[in-house]
């Protein structure tokens, strides 16, 4: 058993949920050192859209989207991607989400996660405030746009039917209709207001931020894998070398689940790989909240001086080469609606650790813990996360149940 107030940790994993967790443990006296084969931030805590998604209440392991499969397949022109290569991986995980996704097991997962995102733009403030960084939180919501009548009814009923948590959905103003077709030479048939959703304005600076406020409070870090975890806590690397503490905590995204097998502790993830481009912004507005293309399933975001245009969901094993057409997608969808993404158009690729129930993996088992799997809603998720895990940890009440996302679920 662990101590209620372990003196020291390891952090396992340098991405968003791996450093809040790393800060909520500081905030409470103990001494953290973070374990990560790499420096650069450029993983999905860097690569996402920047969006902080409180209004994803429904978790995605649900029958209406298994029923929507067909028309969102990549091969005809969704952005649903399952490579024939990469069958042994998607087709578990596919049958564990249909599992996941039966109504009782639906609604009981909507509520945890319901309860998780309502604690999420709160935890952000909290976090970037004591780093001084409040500045990199817009809580000015998101834009849902459509580009047909057909598909615009359709998507403007689902919304304001839909339940979104925290965030409230409107019809946006013949001002901001007005805005945003000038933004794109396709045409605007209905658009949607989001109100209490968020962005991080600079997903660089926010992994600026965190590590600057890490290390001032004495945090260390050390390069290389983490290749064992035992149950007390101890961490053998790649090279070797041994790391003791108190408590390990397991944040390394898609490679968490070798992590905790060996701990008897089944983690049936898969890398729910996405893919961007970005490149200088043009003119497009600074202060512009997100917007999704709904009928493209594109995302795209205004960072400090980038514009970057993120979709594809491509169920694979993380070291798949990536897949060249997705980007050319992305680039022909950017090309037709006319965007201002300048040259150099740089690509990317990344992971989502994702779960076939697409609720997170946080809990402990003796002198380890965990947190991973958050799919999509890593960077809305991690600061409420990293909070909730340090109260468990230190014998205290985190804000929400934490009991839905143990691991024992898959037992």
């Amino acid at each position: 058993m662990i101590d209620r107030a372990p003196a020291n940790a390891i952090v396992i994993g340098n991405g968003v949920v791996g450093l809040n967790v790393a800060l909520a443990l500081q905030r409470r006296g103990t001494q953290v050192t973070i374990v990560a084969p790499d420096a650069p931030w450029r993983g999905a805590s860097w690569g996402n859209a920047g969006h902080i998604a409180v209004e994803q209440v429904e978790p995605l392991a649900s029958l209406a989207t298994i029923r929507s499969v067909p028309k969102r397949l990549f091969s005809r022109g969704g952005a649903l991607a399952l490579p024939a290569g990469a069958i042994g991986a998607w087709l578990p995980f596919a049958l564990r989400m249909l599992v996941a996704a039966r109504p009782a097991r639906f609604r009981r997962g909507k509520a945890a996660l319901s309860a998780l995102l309502a604690t999420a733009i709160p935890a952000w403030r909290r976090v970037l405030e004591e780093a001084g960084a409040s500045d990199l939180l817009r809580v000015d919501g998101h834009f849902v746009v459509w580009e047909t009548p057909e598909t615009a009814a359709r998507g403007r009923a689902a919304w304001l039917a839909a339940d979104t948590g925290t965030a409230r959905v409107r019809d946006a103003t013949a001002a901001e209709l007005a805005r945003l077709a000038t933004l794109t030479r396709a045409s605007i048939a209905g658009a949607v207001r989001f109100e209490g959703s968020g962005q991080i304005t600079d997903p660089t600076a926010l992994g600026e931020a965190l590590t600057a406020r890490f290390i001032e409070r004495g945090g260390t870090f050390v390069h290389g894998r983490a290749r064992m975890v035992e149950r007390d806590g101890r961490v053998t690397l790649d090279n070797g070398s041994t790391h003791a503490a108190h408590i390990a905590v397991i944040a390394a995204g898609a490679a968490s689940a070798e992590l905790v097998a060996p701990l008897g502790l089944t983690a049936p993830l898969i890398a729910e790989r996405g893919y961007h481009i970005e490149g200088d912004p043009g003119d497009w507005p600074a202060d512009l909240p997100p917007v999704v293309f709904e009928d493209r399933s594109m995302i795209v975001t205004r960072f400090a001086d980038r514009l970057r245009a993120a979709s594809i969901v491509e169920f694979a094993r993380i070291d798949t080469p990536p897949d060249p057409k997705k980007w050319a997608r992305l680039r022909r969808h950017v090309a037709a609606l006319g965007l201002p993404l300048r040259e150099p158009v740089e690509p990317w690729i990344g992971a989502r650790p994702t779960l076939p129930d697409y609720l997170p993996a946080i809990g402990r088992r003796g002198g380890v813990a965990y947190a991973f799997g958050h799919q999509h809603l890593g960077l809305t998720l991690s600061a409420t996360t990293g909070e909730a895990l340090a109260a468990l940890l230190h014998g205290e009440t985190p804000a929400v149940d934490l009991t839905p996302f143990d691991l024992g679920r898959f037992a």
